[in-house]
C-alpha cells in the first residue's frame, strides 16, 4: 500500500517512535514537582521546547506546547483578538485558511467581532495588496498560513507580515504544513503548528507568541505552559515530537529537491494521461510534496476508493467526498473545478516506483469511474437557440456531464441552461467552461436550485 496522504497526517518518523519509548520510562513524572523523578521530566520537557524553539527561530519562552495544532490556532487567535480588544475588534484571515482558523473567526463574529475575508488568486495565493488594503485602525489581528493545506501553493508571508508591522497588527502563521520544510521567514508575531503533520506523534501542537505581542489567555489557566495550554504535559509525546521536527529537518534540503521532481513529474503526466483534468495551485511557489489534480466527470468518492482498491491512499476536496456535499473551500476561494478532486501529499522516502506505478494505474481508474456514471440521458426541451438540461436532484459530476453531452446540440452562439440543486454546480459549470472554452453567462434563480447558463463559443 502507498500512502500518499501525508498533508492529513505523516507516518511516525523513526526518531520520533525511539524518542518516545525511550522517554516513557524517564517523563512519566510531575515537571513541576523539586524531587528526583520530577527534576527528570522538567529536563526532558525543557530540552525539548529548546530544541523546537531553535526550529521555529524563535525563544525557548515564547514557545508552549498544547494539545493539538487546532488547539493552538484556537488559544493563539482568542488571545490575540482579547489582548488588543481595545485596539478594536476586526480579524483578517485568507479565504482558504485550515478550518481551524476560520472555526476561530465565525467564533469570533459570533461574538460580535468583524471579520474580512480576503480572497486568493487562481493559484490560491493572497496578493500582498489585497492584504494590505484590508489593515484598518480597528483591526486587532491578522491571520495568513505559510502554506495551503490542500494545494500547496505557498503564501507571501514575510511581505504580509511587513505590511502587517507597519501597520501595528500582529500575524498570526498557520505554519503546520511547512514547518517540516524549513522555518517560516518574515516578522510574523504568532504561530501555530501540528507535530503530527511532520511525522510527530499526534496529540501535540506548538503555539508560539514572540514578546511583546499582546496576549490574553482565555478559559480557565493554570501554572503549565505560561498560562496558556493547561494540564498535565505530554512529556513523552512532545520530546518524540521536537525530536522528530529536528530529524526531518536535517534532511529537508535534500528531500524537498527528490520530493519536488516527483510531484513535478505528477503534475506534467497527469493531464497527458487523462483527458479533461485541471492541475490547480501555484505551479513554482509551493510545498514539495503537494500536487493536486481535478478530472472532469468523474466522482470524486468512488475515484478514491479506485485508487485504494490499487494500492493508493490519496484524500479529496470534491464534494461529494464530504458529509456536507458541499465542495472544499479552497478550491472554491480559488475558481477552480472541485469534482474528481485528488490531493497526493507523498511523505518523505517516497519511492520513484511507487510514483510511477500511481501514474500507471490513474488513467484506467478514472476511466472506470467515468464509465460507470455512465449516461443517463438527460431530460432535454429545445427552444430556439436555447437547450435547458433538468439535472435536479443529481449530484456531481452528472450536471456537468449532462451539459458537455448536449452543447454541441447547440449552435455557436446559442445557450445551455442547466437546472441544478446541487451546490458544487455553482463552482464546477464555470470551472467547466474556462476549461472548454465555452462562455459562462451566470447563474438566474429557477423554482428549483438554480439555473445556470452557458452561451457556446466554439
Amino acid at each position: 500500500m502507498s500512502y500518499f496522504d501525508a498533508a492529513s497526517a505523516a507516518p511516525l518518523h523513526p526518531v520520533a517512535r525511539q524518542a518516545l519509548l525511550a522517554s516513557l520510562d524517564e517523563g512519566w513524572a510531575d515537571p513541576a514537582r523539586l524531587y528526583r523523578e520530577g527534576r527528570r521530566a522538567r529536563l526532558l520537557l525543557d530540552a525539548a521546547r529548546e530544541a523546537a524553539a531553535e526550529a521555529v527561530g524563535c525563544r525557548g519562552d515564547e514557545l508552549v506546547f498544547t494539545s493539538s495544532g487546532t488547539r493552538a490556532v484556537h488559544t493563539g487567535v482568542a488571545g490575540a483578538l482579547a489582548g488588543r480588544r481595545r485596539v478594536g475588534r476586526h480579524l483578517i484571515v485568507s479565504a482558504v485558511e485550515h478550518s481551524s482558523v476560520l472555526h476561530s473567526a465565525e467564533a469570533f463574529e459570533a461574538d460580535g467581532g468583524t471579520v474580512t475575508r480576503v480572497p486568493v488568486l487562481r493559484s490560491g495565493a493572497v496578493s500582498v495588496e489585497s492584504y494590505e488594503k484590508e489593515l484598518r485602525p480597528d483591526t486587532a489581528l491578522a491571520c495568513l498560513q505559510s502554506a495551503n493545506h490542500e494545494v500547496g501553493t505557498e503564501q507571501p508571508v514575510a511581505a504580509v507580515a511587513e505590511a502587517c508591522r507597519a501597520a501595528g497588527v500582529p500575524l498570526l502563521v498557520d505554519a503546520a504544513q511547512s514547518l517540516g520544510w524549513g522555518r517560516v521567514e518574515g516578522d510574523w508575531s504568532l504561530l501555530a503548528a501540528s507535530a503530527h503533520k511532520w511525522g510527530g506523534p499526534s496529540g501535540v501542537g506548538l503555539l508560539v507568541v514572540r514578546k511583546g505581542v499582546r496576549f490574553a489567555s482565555q478559559g480557565p489557566v493554570d501554572e503549565r505552559e505560561s498560562g496558556r495550554a493547561a494540564g498535565f504535559e505530554n512529556i513523552p509525546a512532545v520530546v518524540a515530537a521536537a525530536a522528530s521536527l529536528r530529524a526531518v529537518r536535517a534532511d529537508a534540503a535534500a528531500e524537498a529537491v527528490r520530493l519536488r521532481e516527483l510531484t513535478e513529474r505528477i503534475r506534467a503526466r497527469v493531464p497527458q494521461l487523462v483527458p479533461d483534468v485541471e492541475v490547480v495551485g501555484d505551479p513554482e511557489h509551493r510545498l514539495p510534496g503537494i500536487v493536486t489534480f481535478s478530472c472532469l466527470y468523474v466522482d470524486g468518492e468512488a475515484l478514491l476508493h479506485e485508487l485504494d482498491r490499487e494500492g493508493f491512499s490519496v484524500s479529496s476536496g470534491s464534494s461529494c467526498t464530504s458529509s456536507t456535499l458541499t465542495p472544499s473551500h479552497v478550491l472554491k476561494a480559488m475558481g477552480v473545478l472541485s469534482e474528481g478532486n485528488v490531493r497526493v501529499s507523498l511523505p518523505p522516502g517516497t519511492a520513484e516506483e511507487d510514483v510511477e506505478r500511481f501514474l500507471g494505474v490513474l488513467a484506467g481508474a478514472v476511466a472506470g469511474v467515468r464509465e460507470k456514471l455512465g449516461a443517463p440521458a438527460p431530460a432535454t426541451v429545445v427552444r430556439a437557440d436555447e437547450l435547458v438540461v433538468d439535472a435536479l436532484g443529481k449530484r456531481c459530476p452528472i450536471p456537468v456531464i449532462e451539459l458537455a453531452k448536449v452543447i454541441g446540440d447547440v449552435p455557436v452562439g446559442g445557450t445551455v441552461r442547466v437546472l441544478s440543486d446541487d451546490e458544487a454546480a455553482r463552482l464546477d459549470i464555470p470551472a467547466w467552461c474556462e476549461m472548454r472554452g465555452q462562455e459562462y453567462v451566470g447563474e438566474e434563480p429557477a423554482d428549483q436550485g438554480s439555473a445556470y447558463v452557458v452561451r457556446r463559443v466554439s
